[in-house]
């Protein structure tokens, strides 16, 4: 019981602040740096202090998803599918801090915070059907005048780093997100710069999800620093740059070019203004595609 003082009146309690931290291996790790931004909502107001990742935070994360990577890809796809699906589900039960979140983020009512939550629930049950299909849509079997089988066939690609889009800061993240990561792939995410607390809320669902440690990794900081570490990273294989500033994507795909990354990049227009919600731009089985690279396989025809 809270002791009393002579008057009678217990004192006023104060209410536990929530810490906001990385999200690397399936834990919550402090940046090694210490150092931490200040976060505000769209009217000014102050909300939270956010890690300020640093260069080691960004490679600690990619040799994370590298080692997960292989464990990942190894799942059958309806495997893939089912925990995605899982991920929606976690999402469910705890829309009603993503909802607040989002709203103080961006600016909304609570009632278009809802519809991007609900949205974003949505987007991940989208992907996660598409697991065990996308095979079926890029694969073939291609003819050839010899007597042999040929066949193609789509397979993760690696490592995947995913700037997150800075306007839609939940929805945006899910939408790009989730094609990356249901083809096999594991992904380092760079969450929004501006409004990084609803990528740190989806890290606590993700914890408590089936998705294996490792496979998706987030981070919190500022774009000018981590971009180039993750474009220039060699043990990265794919980078989708829709989140990274205009001024930034020259130097981003010149770094990209040392080691072959695939690039995906933003439909012509400004991304700040891409309506996340328009499901027939938004998400896309393409936008999967993106990550995946084709293998070719001959075979011998018995006699």
């Amino acid at each position: 019981m809270a002791a009393r003082d002579p008057s009678g009146v217990a004192p006023a309690r104060i209410p536990v602040r929530k810490t906001y931290k990385l999200y690397v291996g399936g834990q919550f790790p402090r940046s090694e740096s210490g150092r931490s931004y200040v976060v505000r909502a769209a009217d000014g107001t102050p909300l939270a202090n956010a890690v300020r990742g640093s260069r080691k935070d960004l490679r600690d994360a990619v040799r994370t998803a590298r080692g997960a990577f292989p464990g990942w890809d190894a799942k059958t796809a309806m495997n893939r599918g089912q925990v995605l699906y899982r991920v929606a589900e976690l999402m469910e039960g705890r829309r009603e801090q993503s909802e607040a979140e989002v709203a103080a983020a961006e600016g909304l009512s609570i009632e278009a915070a809802r519809e991007q939550v609900d949205r974003s629930i949505d987007r991940w049950v989208w992907y996660a059907g598409w697991a065990d299909k996308i095979t079926q849509l890029l694969g073939t079997v291609n003819p050839v005048g010899a007597s042999y089988f040929d066949f193609s066939f789509p397979e993760a690609t690696g490592v995947v780093g995913v700037v997150a889009p800075e306007s839609s800061s939940l929805l945006g993240l899910v939408s790009r997100l989730a094609p990356a990561v249901v083809g096999g792939n594991a992904v380092v995410v760079l969450a929004s710069e501006g409004r990084p607390l609803p990528a740190v809320t989806l890290s606590e669902v993700l914890a408590t999800s089936d998705v294996p440690p490792g496979v998706i990794n987030i981070l919190t900081g500022w774009r000018r620093e981590l971009v180039p570490i993750l474009a220039g990273h060699m043990d990265v294989n794919a980078i989708d740059a829709w989140g990274v500033p205009f001024e930034m994507r020259q130097a981003l795909e010149e770094s990209a070019v040392e080691n072959i990354k695939r690039v995906a990049r933003p439909p012509r227009g400004d991304v700040e203004r891409f309506d996340w919600l328009d499901d027939a731009r938004a998400q896309r089985p393409e936008w999967i595609a993106a990550f995946l690279e084709t293998k070719t396989v001959w075979h011998p025809i018995g006699v």
